[in-house]
């Protein structure tokens, strides 16, 4: 079978300086908040081109406090989209503001800039784009809109982390950026983590605050804070793994280009990257119809998934946003028809041509792959 991601060669490889990484975590014995989190807080900021980065304990509370210290404040309204994991509105929700959705882009699939004006009201306070499947939204685009109406923007970039477009790292364009380190992510932690990037002093210092209790010094509680700090195991996990980040990127694009390639002209949807930018590929997705039947057809000999297959709008705990079907359609269809195919460091040329070769049968008949071309 050829796995949807495998995690298990990248942390073989990695073995030695991993575990040399938890004995030092373990003499040392300080484990959160330590020498560990300051060291890599510094090497992402410097990857990243960002002066500060915060870490934290998860993807979803670096999205909860970046909001908290945008000043983003219950009744205020935040613009995202409904293609997207629910962490993302829940996010929202978790500071009393109310997420406003709008549609994403039919070729980028991600929010459509040219719909965010119209969502805009007297209590929006922030556009929170979503960079998905380790593509970046229209930056420019939404930079243009958030300076003319004065709108904070937050980047979930939690899939994004080494994206680049027009010189700048995918979470450094807007206010702040957020980032996780959840396991299957483009940089894993052996665990969960997050983190957020910023220019800003004010706002790093309130983050740093709000993740441990809201703390300015050692029981001297400013302001209500979480227990959201990141635990220094995990830091010093990710230590070792972000100098590899590049490679690891370099090798998603090469699966992907090849993906590319191997279903050019046979009706397979995928967004191409825009001009001067790098996806990272955290998901290769393509839109196929009767989805679920193709993904029944590939298995078991591939592994598939899907991100995501249910609109957050839709899912029953979100109900009480008060949207309903029909509201966003592109968004409905994109999640209806979009299928993750297996891609990660290492996999293998001939994996993907197997899976191309099995994909395309599933969809419309047998594909003979020769060399290179299909």
């Amino acid at each position: 079978m050829i796995p949807f991601l495998d995690l298990k060669s990248q942390q073989a490889e990695l073995e030695p300086q991993l575990m040399r990484a938890a004995q030092r975590v373990i003499a040392r014995a300080q484990f959160t908040l330590g020498p560990e989190t300051e060291a890599f807080e510094a090497s992402l900021a410097k990857f990243c081109g960002s002066p500060y980065a915060v870490a934290v304990n998860t993807g979803t509370s670096a999205l909860h406090l970046a909001l908290l210290a945008a000043g983003v404040a219950p009744g205020d309204e935040v613009i995202t989209s409904p293609a997207t994991f629910v962490a993302t509105i829940a996010a929202v929700q978790y500071v009393g503001a109310v997420p406003r959705l709008v549609d994403i882009d039919p070729v980028a699939w991600t929010l459509d800039p040219a719909r965010i004006e119209a969502a805009i009201t007297p209590r929006t306070r922030a556009i929170l784009p979503v960079h998905l499947h380790g593509r970046m939204a229209d930056m420019n685009a939404i930079m243009d809109i958030a300076e003319a109406h004065n709108l904070v923007v937050i980047e979930d970039a939690a899939q994004a982390l080494g994206a680049r477009a027009d010189g700048l790292r995918a979470g450094t364009h807007g206010d702040l950026g957020c980032f996780s380190f959840y396991p299957g992510k483009n940089l894993g932690a052996c665990g969960e983590g997050g983190a957020v990037v910023t220019k800003r002093s004010d706002f790093a210092e309130r983050l740093r605050r709000l993740r441990d209790w809201g703390q300015s010094r050692k029981y001297l509680h400013a302001e209500k804070g979480f227990n959201y700090r990141m635990d220094e195991l995990q830091a010093a996990f990710l230590s070792v793994k972000l100098p590899h980040l590049e490679r690891w990127n370099h090798a998603r694009r090469a699966a992907a280009a090849r993906y590319d390639r191997l279903l050019a002209g046979l009706g397979v949807a995928h967004p191409a990257p825009a001009e001067d930018e790098r996806h990272v590929y955290h998901v290769y997705g393509v839109r196929v119809a009767d989805r679920d039947a193709v993904r029944g057809r590939l298995a078991p000999e591939i592994a598939t998934n899907v991100h995501y297959p249910i609109p957050v709008h839709l899912q029953p705990a979100f109900a009480d946003l008060g949207y309903r079907r029909g509201d966003f359609p592109i968004a409905e269809a994109f999640c209806d028809e979009t299928l993750s195919l297996p891609i990660f460091p290492g996999i293998g040329d001939d994996e993907v041509d197997a899976v191309c070769e099995r994909l395309v049968e599933a969809i419309q008949g047998p594909l003979i792959i020769a060399g290179e071309a299909a």
